[in-house]
């Protein structure tokens, strides 16, 4: 069969591929996040190949805003006949429906869980200059002067202010928030020295971390980095139960016919396995981590659990109306 052609919407602006838009079904993709990040990455890389094997045309939409509501909003109202997905990520189905008032959705009952995709792995990164060379220091520094250091994310919510929030939970220590408007602010405040500590995803920060501006202590996985395979993780220095990877997956609306769920799992599942997507992904600063359509939903469940309990006990709340 001839490989259909693909349509990538980013920002807009249409970029079309071929001619053989008007003869197919379309398959869209929904991305709650802006282009150009890994988000949008992998939806256009899975999207490619995913379009491919089932023999239609794939679209990647972003409809960014309202941490992932708008998107998730969408996809939820679409008709369940497969032909509207949802990229979802741990925000938009774990940590959405406890941080937010009114999130207008429910991750679970609201859609069909069809495939895990792959995580990007958070670090736990110290300015340089700071007396500490591993997380047992850290943790001890912390300890001798609760409220002296002092910590950074993208904003009430964000994942580095969340998965701190679990880090000092573990650990017992007390490390003040500092929110910024954006990564590259939250970035350069590191480097020169004015924020101590923050949790970061790895790509965001690999370049500091390889210049040494930026010193990484441990991952929050359960698994090595590609990237800096001798990185130790959280839990072989001590802290366990603080694995933060921010995951990505796939979701349709509820009432998909079980067997349409099925196809899209197994295709999906076959995708991940081919060596050109998964070294497509590991470049973007992913980690592969295929998850059936069973498996996925049980995960979405297990993950909302987690981090709501983490949220309550940080008494972290964001009313978005």
């Amino acid at each position: 069969m001839k490989r259909r052609s693909l349509i990538l919407f980013a920002a807009g602006a249409p970029f079309v591929a071929g001619a053989a838009q008007a003869q197919n079904k379309v398959v869209r993709i929904v991305v709650g996040y802006p282009p150009g990040g890994p988000t949008d990455a992998l939806a256009r890389i899975i999207g490619q190949a995913l379009g491919g094997a089932l023999g239609q045309t794939a679209v990647v939409e972003n409809r960014a805003g309202g941490m992932a509501v708008i998107a998730s909003q969408l996809v939820k109202q679409a008709a369940p006949d497969g032909q509207t997905l949802l990229l979802c990520t741990n925000q938009s189905h774990a940590t959405n429906p406890t941080l937010l008032k009114n999130p207008g959705y429910d991750p679970v009952k609201d859609f069909s869980a069809i495939a895990g995709l792959a995580d990007i792995q958070q670090v736990l990164v110290i300015r340089k200059g700071l007396p500490v060379n591993s997380v047992p220091e850290l943790v001890a520094y912390a300890r001798a002067d609760p409220g002296k250091l002092n910590y950074a994310s993208t904003g009430v919510g964000a994942g580095a202010h969340l998965a701190m929030e679990m880090f000092k939970q573990r650990t017992g220590t007390d490390l003040v928030h500092v929110p910024f408007k954006g990564g590259a602010e939250m970035t350069q405040e590191i480097v020169a020295g004015r924020i101590d500590a923050t949790f970061a995803t790895l790509p965001s920060v690999l370049g500091q971390i390889r210049a040494g501006t930026m010193i990484p202590l441990a991952l929050a996985s359960d698994t090595p980095a590609p990237q800096l395979p001798t990185l130790p993780l959280l839990k072989n220095q001590g802290v366990l139960g603080c694995e933060a990877d921010s995951w990505l997956g796939l979701v349709g609306p509820a009432g998909m016919p079980r067997e349409l769920v099925d196809r899209y799992s197994r295709t999906v599942t076959d995708i991940l396995a081919k060596p050109d997507v998964r070294e497509a992904i590991v470049r973007a600063g992913m980690v592969v981590r295929p998850r059936d359509s069973a498996a996925f939903g049980a995960y979405i469940e297990e993950e909302i659990k987690r981090w709501a309990a983490v949220i309550r006990t940080a008494n972290i709340r964001i009313d978005n109306q």
